[in-house]
């Protein structure tokens, strides 16, 4: 992870803050918050103090339902019903650069040099950062949450496991085949049954993040961009082939979970903490997604294998999470709004966000650590809820590696300590761009074509329905390039000039 250079300017914050609310103003604000964390905007405290701090207060729109507020967003943003600012806001790059053009959503640049001199900050001392939130014209559309330790779609792996069977940590895509053949005859659970899953997945987008050990690192549409915006597609490619055919092997020897085309999420979880652990390796953002929390001590990251000398591995999100806040062209005084939002991109401000306030929700022991105030229970079922709003949609505003690596509860602490490690690692297989509607309604069309024929058949060749040979290869390949992999390929790289 880059470190962190900018100086955050939090007390000229609060003078432009003062300047620009001297009385209380009232906006309106609509937005994405759900995923059962049971944020009320109207009584959440993260609101109230900031409507201390700054003197604005808002009239609330939020949504609970994802499906419902991404039918929603253009009803939002049609004429005379507009908001005043998008929080939380779930704009994909489509959609900012649309209603930007359709001049329902305003240019934020100049506004933020004055007004947000903390997110200025920071984009001046990343210029990567403020690249990829800038539309092709300059403009900047929506800001974003900066996150420098971000979840990635990490291997897990059962360092009990491989205590009891005495194996050393695999390297490559070798020695892992051999560690889970150790792990399903050795009993490594140690309860007497064969009841042992080396590896478990879920669906062909999981098993594609295991491509790294043959050196292959792509985006969702199998396509890769070098250091000179070269765009190549990797599917039909040697080495895509060979991670197919070890995966086969995989499959063919049980090694790899065979529910994993059919099951789900929850379906695979193990939540008695009673019930011996079954999984080997997992691949999760986290072992929480799998395991219960009393065994999160068995499972350790597994560092990306090494291939031919070099370690490489996906960056599914980056630093970056693009379109999180945004101003509509409704709002009389976009630059109240904006210098709102920018102590969210100061360390307090980011505490504020994510933990509540000091003193009141957690504080910093001796050790220079931070705690909750109360017990994990309590967190869970009100303080989170109830005074913080990271959680449920992304938030605006920054998230330090520092101020997560600060938090005293060690599992945790250990696992994001993994994470960063991982970062190093890690590389955005393509840049983030922001096409037009046109440009994505071909990609889309096209991906669709390619995705439909190539995850069903590469998950055949997984499990053998489909026998992988030079026949069945030649036509694998052929058909994917009749499909437009190639096009889809020239688009991509069309978006880089």
């Amino acid at each position: 992870m880059r470190r962190l250079t900018a100086i955050l300017l939090a007390v000229m914050m609060m003078t432009v803050l003062c300047t620009a609310a001297t009385a209380e103003d009232t906006f309106t604000m609509a937005g994405f918050d759900g995923d059962n964390v049971g944020h009320d905007w109207k009584t959440n405290k993260f609101f109230e103090r900031m409507r201390e701090k700054t003197g604005i207060a808002f009239e609330f729109q939020q949504y609970t339902d994802y499906d419902v507020y991404a039918k929603a967003k253009d009803m939002l943003l049609s004429e005379g019903n507009m908001p005043d600012v998008l929080f939380k806001a779930e704009l994909d790059a489509h959609e900012t650069l649309k209603y930007y053009n359709e001049g329902k959503i305003i240019d934020l640049k100049p506004y933020i040099q004055e007004y947000a001199p903390n997110l200025y900050a920071l984009l001046s001392a990343n210029p990567e950062w403020e690249k990829a939130i800038t539309l092709p014209d300059g403009a900047i559309a929506a800001l974003p949450n900066l996150n420098q330790l971000q979840n990635n779609n990490a291997m897990w792996i059962n360092t009990a496991w491989l205590k009891n069977l005495k194996l050393d940590m695999p390297q490559n895509a070798e020695q892992l085949t051999e560690v889970l053949r150790a792990f399903r005859d050795g009993d490594p659970n140690r309860n007497g049954k064969a009841d042992e899953i080396p590896l478990t997945f879920i669906g062909m987008w999981d098993l594609r993040w295991l491509a790294h050990a043959y050196g292959i690192v792509s985006n969702d549409y199998y396509l890769t961009a070098d250091e000179n915006g070269n765009v190549s597609e990797v599917i039909t490619t040697d080495e895509f082939r060979a991670f197919l055919e070890w995966l086969h092997l995989l499959w063919d020897e049980r090694l790899i979970d065979h529910a994993g085309f059919s099951g789900n999420s929850s379906m695979r979880q193990i939540t008695d903490t009673n019930q011996p652990m079954t999984y080997g390796v997992m691949l999760a953002t986290t072992p929480l997604l799998v395991v219960p929390s009393a065994s999160l001590d068995q499972y350790s990251m597994l560092e990306p294998l090494e291939y031919n000398g070099r370690r490489v591995y996906r960056d599914l999100l980056g630093e970056v999470v693009r379109g999180t806040f945004a101003v509509t062209s409704a709002c009389k005084d976009p630059a109240k709004l904006v210098a709102w939002v920018d102590y969210l991109y100061t360390e307090e401000g980011s505490r504020l966000a994510q933990c509540g306030e000091e003193d009141t929700e957690y504080f910093w022991n001796e050790n220079g650590q931070w705690e909750w105030m109360s017990d994990q229970a309590t967190v869970a079922n009100s303080v989170l809820p109830e005074a913080t709003i990271s959680e449920g949609g992304n938030a605006p505003g920054l998230t330090s590696a520092e101020f997560q690596l600060s938090y005293a509860d060690e599992m945790t602490h250990t696992a994001l300590e993994q994470l960063q490690t991982l970062g190093q690692y890690s590389v955005l297989p393509y840049p983030p761009v922001y096409p037009d509607e046109e440009t994505t309604a071909k990609i889309n069309a096209i991906q669709t074509k390619v995705a439909d024929y190539a995850e069903n058949t590469m998950a055949c060749f997984v499990t053998g329905d489909i026998k992988l040979n030079d026949d069945t290869w030649n036509e694998f390949c052929e058909q994917v390039r009749a499909n437009g992999i190639d096009e889809l390929a020239q688009l991509f790289a069309d978006l880089l000039k």
